[in-house]
């Protein structure tokens, strides 16, 4: 928690890490409370026709415990990784804590993950089980049998042969658990991150990744909690940002979480979810930002009653910012971190720590500096490459099975980000550009390769390269450029399907909105493709 302090320097002088021999993120956010006040809200749900939902802690404790008992009478194991395919949900929520509660390790996967990077993941990760809907099933179903360590699949919403009803596992065993006696460094979850090079690899987080994103957390949303603090997020809980930046924290902090239905993004509903569950902290990614800005003066049609906004994800803009912060009422606070290191870099406006365009400053009880190749700090003004100091809380344990990998992330003792960054002489980072080739849309970092690797399965590619396209609202778009093996012709018909074909899949998220087709790739000797000179057309196109 945060020492209440009136400046940023005293806040900073005081913090102090304080984490205990003995963590479980499960009993944490759910068993603690219930014990002392087990009728306190700790989830509600949204629902479009105003039938809204809640959950107590008492009954989060209760469902939650009896699912871990449900996953170990299934022959789930502490150490196995149980995969979560689900929206935002009272289920979803339940699944964690069950999941970490029996010290299994709970891996959060998108819905709209095509076949193929659900296959990958959960082979990667040998996953033995998943926790899944209607909708999920039918992707699950058609790989299962190339699954080999999966033991079983949890249904919520329906009855289907070979599966198991979530309710018989969350409801059908005792309410009581005997948590796992984990420690802090203990793995806890595992969230894949794409990166430019290879496949995407699983970042795994010890159960010490919660404590170490309260400061941060409560920094940029002015020490939450407060009487009457309710928190929303449209991003959704299994990536690090909804999952890490919304969801557990405010649980841990008895905030109560507000849920609603996976659908294509609404401005007008997100509004409306602001105003009638009576929001006061959201958590909204720069993208979903731009994209009310499409509700012209939304205070004089809808109740709203902020009293904090974070958003982190991408580079929020001082435009964007100013225009957010208008139509919204409060100021937005940008913060900063990555999948294996979060909300390292904060604003804070209540704290005076805001500077329209910047990421703020290092967050209490991180540090966070601008260095070179060799892990040297730069002065103000300098860009270089952003780094966060180990050891620290929120830092991830490493990369699932790759340490090499793991080891390519270090400079020293510098976690190094791969975002090029400059600090001005008040302590101010403000994002400069990347070092690499991830591409940023929509808050989603999307590693290349596995574009390229789905682009060239279809039968009409012969080579391909993906880069990110500057957009004014999703920061950056995927674009493709692709070589047509003989006897292929370009056409729109070849592009849309090529589109459609990434989209099914791969990813919803991750498809090419824009494909060129080209005679040739520029190379290097080595047979590797120059992106840069792809990413240098289309910034000249934009």
């Amino acid at each position: 928690m945060l020492p209440i302090c009136d400046t940023y320097e005293n806040l900073r002088r005081d913090f102090r890490w304080q984490i205990p021999e003995k963590f479980n993120i499960g009993t944490a956010v759910s068993d603690a409370w219930a014990a002392r006040e087990p009728e306190r809200v700790c989830l509600q749900h949204f629902s479009p026709e105003g039938a809204h939902l809640s959950l107590t802690y008492g009954t989060f404790a209760a469902r939650s415990s009896s699912f871990a008992h449900g996953l170990r009478a299934e022959g789930i194991l502490p150490g196995d990784r149980v995969a979560i395919l689900l929206p935002q949900s009272f289920e979803t929520a339940i699944a964690h804590v069950g999941i970490y509660k029996l010290g299994a390790i709970a891996l959060p996967l998108a819905l709209l993950f095509g076949v193929e990077a659900l296959e990958y993941r959960l082979r990667d990760a040998g996953a033995a089980a998943v926790v899944t809907n209607r909708f999920g099933l039918e992707k699950i179903a058609a790989i299962r049998a190339r699954l080999p360590d999966l033991k079983c699949v949890v249904l919520v919403d329906a009855e289907e042969p070979a599966t198991i009803a979530f309710a018989a596992l969350a409801q059908g065993h005792s309410p009581v658990f005997v948590a796992a006696d984990t420690t802090p460094d203990d793995p806890a979850m595992m969230i894949y991150t794409s990166g430019t090079t290879g496949p995407p690899k699983g970042a795994l987080h010890g159960h010490r990744v919660l404590l170490g994103h309260v400061p941060g957390f409560q920094f940029h949303h002015a020490f939450l909690p407060q009487p009457g603090d309710r928190m929303w997020t449209p991003a959704d809980w299994a990536w690090a940002g909804g999952l890490l930046n919304a969801l557990l924290p405010s649980l841990l902090l008895g905030v109560p979480v507000v849920s609603s239905p996976g659908q294509k993004f609404d401005p007008h509903m997100a509004f409306r979810i602001l105003e009638e569950m009576e929001v006061r902290n959201a958590f909204i990614p720069p993208t979903a930002l731009r994209l009310m800005k499409a509700v012209e003066n939304p205070r004089s049609l809808y109740r709203l009653n902020l009293r904090t906004i974070g958003s982190a994800g991408e580079s929020l803009g001082r435009e964007t910012w100013e225009q957010a912060s208008e139509a919204f009422g409060v100021p937005v606070n940008e913060f900063y971190g990555q999948t294996e290191c979060n909300i390292v870099l904060s604003s804070a406006a209540n704290l005076g720590v805001l500077k329209p365009g910047s990421m703020g400053k290092a967050a209490p009880g991180h540090e966070v500096a601008i260095i070179d190749a060799e892990g040297r700090e730069l002065p103000a003004g300098t860009v270089g490459q952003v780094a966060v100091r180990r050891p620290d809380p929120v830092m991830f344990l490493g990369y699932w099975r790759n340490e090499a990998a793991t080891a390519q992330k270090f400079i020293g003792d510098w976690m190094t980000t791969g975002d090029q960054g400059v600090q001005d002489a008040d302590g101010y980072i403000t994002f400069f550009g990347r070092d690499d080739d991830v591409i940023t849309s929509s808050g989603y970092r999307i590693g290349p390769g596995e574009i390229e690797d789905c682009l060239a399965g279809h039968p009409a590619v012969q080579l391909a390269a993906a880069i990110g396209k500057p957009d004014p609202v999703r920061t950056e778009i995927v674009k493709a450029y692709v070589v047509l093996k003989r006897g292929h012709a370009a056409s729109t018909e070849l592009a849309a399907e090529i589109r459609d074909w990434v989209k099914m899949r791969l990813s919803m998220h991750e498809y090419p909105r824009e494909i060129e087709f080209l005679d040739s790739l520029p190379l290097t000797t080595s047979g590797k493709v120059i992106r840069r000179i792809l990413r240098d057309r289309a910034i000249a196109e934009a």
